[in-house]
């Protein structure tokens, strides 16, 4: 099956298109990445995204607004996709949406009295996506984890079993999107063998605290120029790494809620207040950034499987400061990025939607308890037909 993967992240920059050539089942599944493409939201859709997940006031009318124009967003995105690729949409047979996060909450809270409950929400419309290209859509995976007894995330480390697993080689994927997580796959691993958690912030904080810095004129810290013009703000960086989440014990998930608007304005507040640098704010927030991952290395990773490999996929592979700090902190493992493993890094979580929909396309479940902590493996995924062609 030709499979497209659709992907938006925490940093709600816009969609990555993944085109996927998948056959077999696990454990011989056989997928290859076969395409990437980039779409970039306009920057009104970024901000009213970026509003609604960092818990601004809307009304039902504005999500519901929002929910059907992603479902346009990402319909337009597929398309363009194949268009750029040559590839008509009548050859693909599957789309696998993520969708875009605007509320997760993985752990069990109490809300309305007595009620203890968990919930997540991700929006862009499935069936305005198999309407406008004709396309089998499955989409909304999270859910079904957390009904459960999951958190819901994190779902790649799905993948990261049938992409890395060795009978002789420790391997851990980590991704540094908006949020950092790891997927440890210990040599000769079965998949309860398998564990993973987000450590912590990974670009998110960074990126909001380059926007303050350059009056939103940019997103990201572009090969680390501004990090690197400053110097790390060391009282800074010592309260960073008193993080409470750091020292929670897996599994764990984080997102907006955690390391959002809020968080990132306490640290604005901060440097206004002792008259820090911009720059050195960044650097500083940079470096927590590649310390916190050392950090849950050190306090869950290490104590539990031996590592040969570190594979590093996500915006922040290209963060030359982030992946010199990683090198240092961790030298006795061999870090590579997910390109030099056949996926690039930018196209790793869109690729593996792809994979995650092919199965549950199948009728298998396509989750990992260990790594969500799920009651049982489940078939993740809601699925909207496309029309007949």
């Amino acid at each position: 099956m030709l499979v497209l993967g659709m992907m938006s992240g925490t940093s709600a920059d816009g969609i990555d298109v993944a085109l996927a050539r998948i056959s077999g089942k696990p454990p011989r599944l056989r997928a290859a990445l076969v395409a990437h493409h980039h779409v970039s939201f306009q920057a009104h859709v970024r901000e009213d995204v970026l509003n609604l997940a960092n818990g601004l006031t809307a009304s039902t009318g504005d999500i519901s607004h929002l929910n059907f124009l992603l479902g346009v967003e990402f319909a337009r995105a597929a398309i363009a996709a194949c268009r750029r690729w040559r590839v008509p949409l009548s050859r693909i047979s599957l789309i696998g949406s993520h969708g875009q996060t605007v509320f997760h909450q993985g752990e069990v809270r109490r809300v309305h009295g007595a009620r203890r409950i968990a919930s997540t929400l991700q929006i862009g419309e499935p069936t305005i996506i198999a309407e406008r290209t004709g396309v089998d859509t499955i989409a909304d995976f999270r859910p079904a984890d957390m009904a459960a007894g999951g958190r819901g995330a994190p779902l790649v480390p799905f993948v990261d079993y049938l992409l890395y697993r060795d009978t002789k080689v420790g391997r851990v994927a980590l991704n540094i999107g908006g949020i950092a997580n790891v997927t440890v796959i210990p040599a000769a691993a079965q998949p309860a063998d398998v564990f993973a958690f987000d450590t912590g912030p990974g670009n998110m904080l960074i990126d909001a605290l380059v926007e303050w810095t350059t009056r939103g004129r940019a997103r990201y810290d572009r090969g680390a120029k501004i990090a690197l013009s400053g110097e790390t703000i060391l009282p800074m960086l010592e309260q960073l790494m008193r993080e409470p989440y750091l020292s929670k014990k897996p599994p764990k998930t984080a997102g907006r809620e955690e390391f959002g608007r809020a968080y990132a304005e306490k640290w604005i507040s901060w440097g206004k207040k002792h008259r820090a640098k911009p720059a050195d704010i960044v650097r500083t927030a940079t470096v927590f950034t590649s310390l916190s991952i050392a950090d849950a290395f050190r306090r869950f990773v290490f104590p539990r499987a031996r590592v040969h490999e570190l594979i590093v996929a996500g915006g922040g592979a290209n963060n030359p400061l982030i992946m010199a700090q990683l090198a240092a902190a961790l030298p006795r493992i061999q870090i590579v990025s997910s390109a030099e493993r056949g996926i690039p890094t930018e196209a790793k979580e869109a690729f593996a939607f792809a994979i995650l929909a092919y199965e549950a396309f199948h009728n298998r479940p396509n989750n990992l308890p260990s790594a969500t902590g799920a009651s049982h493996p489940v078939v993740m995924g809601k699925s909207v037909h496309g029309h007949a062609r």
